[in-house]
């Protein structure tokens, strides 16, 4: 190992007993919490604040789930999260640091986590320094007003997501819509391996037919097992996926077929989770209440889509998901900082699919 490559982080390990799940964020495996080192003496009192904040970041989660108020993500706090939370707090508080006196300072007391610049992230080999970026995206409104954005591919204001052929074919003829996801949900098809890596051929042809760029959800290894000139644009992983394809080394696979990737997330530690792998696009959902999908995690609410406008990087579209139905919310989102919102019942439960996407386009601007 590259000793001198993590010299500039500071790396504390994680270990938890085990739960239901199966996240890179549960801790039964073991993971190191990364951050930027601070080259600062003003480190007086470090342990005891981020105990401190680790124990208050535990309480906020257990108040919020007690009461029933709060958003998802702070409903969701447990201890990996709680220790996310905290090691942002130490290191902005190191960041801030002064001299009070004589000698070397204490750290400085700031505020909830405001910015992703003292984030932490997984780092999944200790002994590394941060793995190469997915394909770099950037959002419509940053392309519109940075220069220097023209190398990046721009994502589209909506990412409809459909399961079948038809809905691709569909939406691949409608005005402005640029990126479609394929989230396959038929039992019949879902079981067998065959069948599901004919559906992905079939949409990415008719995508490529269209200059639409296709999304897969979850199917990953079946998308890497299509020709080159058939592949898909992206892949889509929630957590559990995701774990699942770091274990079998499919993170670099995916980076050797040169795939976007877009990953989920619903919780603080999720999001340090995500924020280390370097993806094309984060996704936060559920933003409202939604019976698209049967999901562990209360409604996030706008005030964690501004959250985590402010502990994602800028150069990371974000996207929102969940219950987002019609111009009103997609407008509400916007505001609070998404760049693209994925939609379902938005366009498939519409009688003019056409001044729906146009609707909702508009309501992105």
């Amino acid at each position: 190992p590259d000793v001198n490559a993590t010299l500039g982080y500071a790396q504390d390990y994680f270990l938890s007993r085990g739960s239901d799940t199966d996240r890179m964020c549960d801790g039964p495996r073991g993971v190191w919490i990364r951050n930027k080192r601070y080259d600062s003496p003003h480190t007086h009192g470090t342990g005891c604040t981020l105990s401190s904040a680790i124990a208050s970041a535990l309480a906020l989660g257990h108040l919020s789930r007690e009461t029933g108020h709060g958003t998802g993500a702070m409903r969701a706090i447990q201890a990996m999260d709680a220790c996310c939370l905290a090691k942002a707090y130490v290191t902005a508080g190191i960041g801030q640091g002064v001299q009070l006196g004589k000698g070397s300072g204490p750290v400085a007391h700031t505020k909830f986590p405001s910015t992703h610049e003292h984030y932490p992230t997984i780092a999944f080999n200790p002994t590394h320094a941060n793995p190469p970026a997915f394909l770099p995206m950037i959002s419509s409104q940053a392309a519109s007003v940075s220069s220097s954005s023209t190398k990046k591919i721009i994502l589209g204001k909506i990412l409809p997501i459909v399961s079948t052929t038809e809905w691709i074919t569909k939406l691949c003829e409608t005005k402005g819509i640029t990126d479609v996801q394929l989230r396959i949900k038929d039992p019949q098809i879902t079981s067998n391996t065959t069948a599901v890596t004919q559906l992905i051929a079939e949409s990415s042809t008719i995508c490529s037919r269209n200059n639409v760029r296709l999304w897969i959800n979850d199917y990953w290894k079946e998308a890497l097992s299509l020709p080159v000139n058939n592949k898909p644009f992206g892949i889509h992983l929630g957590q559990e996926d995701l774990t699942k394809c770091i274990d079998c080394g499919g993170i670099a696979k995916l980076r050797e077929a040169q795939l976007a990737l877009g990953i989920s997330t619903h919780s603080f530690g999720e999001l340090s989770v995500a924020s280390a792998l370097r993806p094309s696009y984060i996704s936060l959902g559920p933003i409202y209440d939604t019976t698209s999908k049967d999901v562990n995690f209360e409604a996030q609410t706008v005030d964690t889509v501004r959250k985590w406008r402010e502990l994602v990087g800028d150069d990371v579209p974000l996207v929102g998901i969940g219950g987002i139905n019609d111009a009103e919310r997609v407008k509400e989102v916007r505001n609070a900082g998404v760049d693209c919102v994925a939609v379902i019942g938005a366009v498939t439960k519409v009688e003019d699919l056409d001044t729906a996407v146009d609707c909702l386009i508009k309501a992105m601007n």
